[in-house]
């Protein structure tokens, strides 16, 4: 379905440059997670690399010149253009809400006193970690390309992610490991609920690759 969109994109400055708006939030999405994620599991102190917040004031500027141009463009286009600016406005906020979430990550990074140990749940936390850093890598490369094929796979390679998120959280919840510190286990129970936030809508993305514009964010029917 997107690379329908994409022609419509291509025959018009505004959308183009909207879409291509969404690859460099992408970047900036990257840098930030990977900044998070080491400053929350890897560093005793509270210096972080980049400054988190210029970051993500940076992917909501994009966000509100990526809706004034759909915006324009469809006021001049007309009616029949209004699926494919609906569809980038989605994706363009699905983005959006990853860089809300990393900076979640930093703020709890800021707050923990040294690095958090997944302690019973480290494995699996590891995992989760890789699989996300992973998956935004990839999800930019098939939104660039509209690559159908790949998007499928990545919706079926991940979709182990958010169970196994949901899974740690409620044992969290139950106390079912009493030497985890209360401290650590609410930092714990926050980073797994933000980690399958930001796959969530990774996975958000990726299905307007392969759905029509009403069934972005549901699983591809089908064939």
């Amino acid at each position: 379905m997107l690379k329908r969109w994409l022609a419509i994109f291509q025959k018009d400055t505004l959308m183009d440059h909207a879409y291509h708006r969404s690859f460099e939030m992408f970047d900036i999405l990257r840098e930030m997670f990977t900044t998070a994620r080491e400053s929350l599991r890897h560093m005793e102190d509270t210096e972080i690399g980049i400054d988190i917040y210029d970051k993500d004031l940076e992917v909501n500027r994009f966000e509100r010149e990526v809706r004034r141009e759909v915006f324009n463009h469809l006021a001049v286009s007309g009616p029949e253009r209004l699926p494919s600016g609906l569809a980038l406005v989605s994706i363009i906020i699905d983005i959006e809400r990853i860089g809300d979430y990393t900076k979640n990550i930093v703020e709890l990074a800021l707050n923990h006193p040294g690095k958090l140990h997944g302690a019973k749940y480290e494995e699996d936390l590891q995992r989760v970690e890789a699989a996300v850093e992973e998956n935004l890598a990839k999800t930019k490369s098939c939104f660039e390309s509209c690559d159908e094929a790949s998007a499928l796979e990545l919706l079926k390679k991940y979709d182990w992610v958010n169970p196994v998120c949901d899974e740690r959280l409620m044992e969290l919840v139950k106390e079912e490991d009493n030497s985890i510190r209360p401290g650590d286990a609410v930092s714990l129970a926050l980073y797994f609920r933000w980690l399958k936030r930001i796959n969530s809508h990774l996975r958000n993305v990726i299905t307007s690759v392969v759905n029509p514009f009403d069934r972005i964010g549901f699983k591809p029917k089908k064939k």
